[in-house]
């Protein structure tokens, strides 16, 4: 019997997770820490919700459909910020607006993959791009990655068939928090040329990246649009999740693909999401890098507090953006030990194996943490809370 298309995959992890939750409750002096979704939880800044506002009350064109492509003032403005932070010239005819960085995905796929193609993903993946290339038929490939959790090149040039598409990548990475070098980065963009399949780079967060200037020089490349597909969110930068505004940069041609996939799946993505995109581009660059400084506060407390679990057997594989991606002591699975966290430790997360396909027992030792929320207290208390686990080993 033939699936139908959303059978083929699995339940959203996030979703899944909350539902370990369920009749469990959390006392007032141990409330809960929830470590398990890559999202704000505070709104976007007084000025910017005040921008939004007046955007709803004053520009009619806020509630009507636009360009399917989005609005042209927000595709230039990001192609500009593109142009800057890379060191490169973009134009707004290389970027689409989409409905979130997820759809982005999604697009960029359609744009790419007949039913029975390959796509190459490194291990731990982002549960979201496997479950499209699912649901899209499309074939995952996992590329294996060490200790480190950087993928290798001459791997995936092994994995390589007359079906591969694309080469699909994440840095600052989700789940495993790790930036990838740009040599690194070059060179799985060289085996793109190489090869004739896509490389697409997702970079949603690359406003928390810890390091200075342009994380790669792919957009410096002649020709960078016949291989490389950039896909961001606005969502984390300007607190903007709720309105699922994300973009992807590509050749004309490409977008021209992108356009016949968003017309039927949205129309256009939501106007005052995108004219808050616009204003947060346009006056929030300040506010942004300072949202950054904090999150590599918070960042450089998990690394020094670190050290209380590394004597208990933890190890810290991947530190960045949102995440910190642990590997645990204990006997049991982490699909085991997550849900157990929440009515021993009072604590949610997401286990290792929801990063991992099911042939591949690594995940079951790891953790992803996505501490973007909790401040230097709150990682302090999370270190205690996981310190005082008296578990099976």
């Amino acid at each position: 019997m033939t699936l139908p298309r959303t059978a083929t995959t699995f339940a959203p992890p996030v979703m899944e997770a909350r539902r370990w939750l369920d009749g469990v409750t959390h006392p007032a002096d141990r409330p809960l820490i929830n470590v398990s979704q890559a999202a704000p939880v505070d709104p976007p800044p007084p000025a910017l919700r005040q921008a939004m506002a007046d955007a709803a009350l004053t520009k009619d064109d806020a509630h009507l459909y636009g360009p399917v492509l989005g609005m042209p003032a927000l595709r230039d403005a990001l192609a500009a910020q593109i142009s800057t932070h890379y060191e490169a010239t973009v134009t707004g005819d290389h970027v689409a607006i989409t409905s979130g960085c997820n759809q982005a995905f999604a697009a960029a796929i359609a744009t790419l993959c007949a039913e029975g193609d390959e796509v190459i993903l490194p291990t731990p993946w982002y549960f979201n791009h496997k479950m499209w290339l699912d649901m899209s038929g499309v074939t995952s490939v996992a590329l294996r990655t060490g200790d480190d959790l950087l993928p290798d090149v001459d791997a995936a040039r092994a994995l390589i068939t007359p079906r591969t598409r694309a080469i699909a990548l994440v840095t600052p990475n989700n789940p495993g928090g790790v930036e990838y070098p740009a040599e690194l980065v070059r060179a799985f963009y060289d085996l793109a040329v190489e090869a004739g399949i896509a490389l697409m780079v997702d970079e949603t967060y690359r406003d928390f990246d810890s390091r200075t200037g342009a994380p790669h020089a792919l957009f410096q490349q002649d020709g960078w649009q016949d291989t490389f597909i950039h896909l961001y969110s606005f969502s984390k930068a300007y607190r903007l999740t709720g309105h699922r505004v994300g973009a992807l940069a590509a050749s004309p041609a490409r977008l021209a693909e992108v356009e016949k996939f968003l017309d039927t799946v949205a129309i256009c993505p939501g106007q005052i999401g995108q004219y808050a995109a616009l204003w947060g581009l346009e006056n929030l660059s300040q506010w942004v890098a300072g949202e950054r400084d904090e999150i590599l506060a918070r960042r450089a407390a998990i690394a020094s507090g670190f050290d209380v679990l590394a004597a208990q057997g933890w190890r810290l594989l991947g530190l960045g953006a949102y995440f910190a991606y642990m590997e645990h002591p204990f006997a049991a699975s982490s699909a085991e030990l997550a849900p157990q966290l929440v009515r021993e430790a009072g604590i949610l997360c997401l286990p290792g194996t929801m990063f991992h396909p099911d042939d591949d027992a690594s995940g079951a030792r790891h953790l992803r943490i996505a501490f973007a929320n909790l401040d230097v207290a709150g990682i302090a208390e999370f270190y205690r809370r996981l310190a005082a686990l008296n578990l099976p080993r």
